[in-house]
Formats: C-alpha cells, structure tokens, sequence
C-alpha cells in the first residue's frame, strides 16, 4: 500500500502529515519505556511482512500486518508503523519520504479503528472462539479500511485516479482474508504463551516468577 512519490497533490500530502503527527504525538504519550521493546517488535515484523509487495498502478499490493499491530498496541501502532514505512522508504525506496504521512495514516488509522471495533475480543475471560473471530475480523478490516484509504487519498488527488484507487481496492480484497488468518493466529498464540500483551499490559520476567 505504499503510495509512490511524485503522485499526491501537495495538499494531501499536507494533510496525511499532520493526521500523522497527531497520531505519532498521541501514541509516544501513551508508550511506556517498558513497551518499547515490544512496540520495536512489532515495528520489526511489519517491517518484514510488507518488503514483499506487488505493483498495482501508483501503489502496491503486499502484507501488511496492522491489524494485529493495532489489536496489540492501538495508538502506539502510529510510532511503530512510521519507523517501518520509514526505513523502507529509505532503505528499499518503498513509497517516500514526502509520502510517508500519508502511508502511516492510512496504515495506523484503521488499526487504531479496528482495535475499538474488536479489542474486546482480546481481553481476558473472552471465550478462544470469540477472540479467534474477532482477531480476523481486526486483520481482515484493518486491511480492508487501509486499501479504503489509500484509494481514497488516490481520488483526492484527482479523479483520474479513480480508476487506479478502485485497482488498488479490488487487489486488496484476497489479502483481507489472509490478514485476518494471520492476526488469529497470533492472537491465538499469545493468548497461550504472553496473553498480558492482548491485554495492553506489560509483565517483566521477573515479576510473574512470584
């Protein structure tokens, strides 16, 4: 989903750096030093799963992995998402730097919408099917809002890219359901092994020993 340079118009390109810096201030409020690691984790594995990418007109099409980073972080996934998106853009030349708010904010926004919408899910006392459904339905929408966005910031720009937003749409639609088998997964995962990171919290080591 990374939006190449060159493409936006300035006004939105203006408008997606600030929704971001917004959302990078709110999230940096709401992160303890203790979850930096985990945040960094997070940041590593987006990282990672959306180096693979394919072309779709003035984007591209990959993994993305934000719902699960929404699920588990909410507003901290701003921070997370900029740091990944950042060293792509400069170490793979993946969308930009001038573009870089705007792919943040169409990344962390819907995992920070989709984390009120099924959060719930991953609390503590919900049954293991609950949190399965839910933890897709965080994947699978995160991705569905993101594609959304990114058309969306495509037709601002100018309606001779409605063509290509709805491209951009459509080739997003099979990732929806591999997105969402992922994040339940791995919610599944760590409700066995770290079930206090569904929760927000952080535990150190030493302190479950007792």
């Amino acid at each position: 989903m990374h939006i190449s340079e060159g493409v936006l118009s300035p006004s939105v390109l203006v408008a997606g750096a600030a929704l971001t810096t917004a959302g990078v201030a709110v999230g940096l409020k709401r992160l303890d030093h203790e979850e930096i690691p985990s945040a960094g984790i997070l940041s590593a594995a987006f990282f990672v799963a959306s180096l693979v990418h394919v072309p779709a007109g003035p984007a591209s099409v990959h993994l993305v992995m934000n719902g699960l980073l929404g699920l588990i972080l909410g507003w901290k996934a701003f921070p997370a998402i900029l740091v990944g998106l950042g060293l792509q853009a400069l170490l793979f030349q993946f969308g930009g730097l001038t573009t870089l708010g705007v792919n943040t904010l169409n990344m962390a926004l819907p995992a920070v919408i989709c984390y009120y919408l099924f959060g719930w899910g991953a609390k503590a006392g919900t049954r293991q099917h609950v949190l399965t459904i839910t933890a897709f339905a965080c994947g699978s929408c995160a991705v569905l809002f993101s594609g959304v966005m990114v058309g969306f910031s495509l037709y601002l720009t100018g309606e001779a890219f409605l063509p290509a937003a709805k491209l951009v749409v459509a080739a997003h639609l099979p990732v929806m359901f591999i997105e969402g088998g992922l994040t339940a997964a791995c919610a599944f995962f760590l409700r066995r092994v770290r079930p206090e990171l569904l929760e927000g919290q952080y535990v150190p080591k030493s302190a479950s020993q007792f």
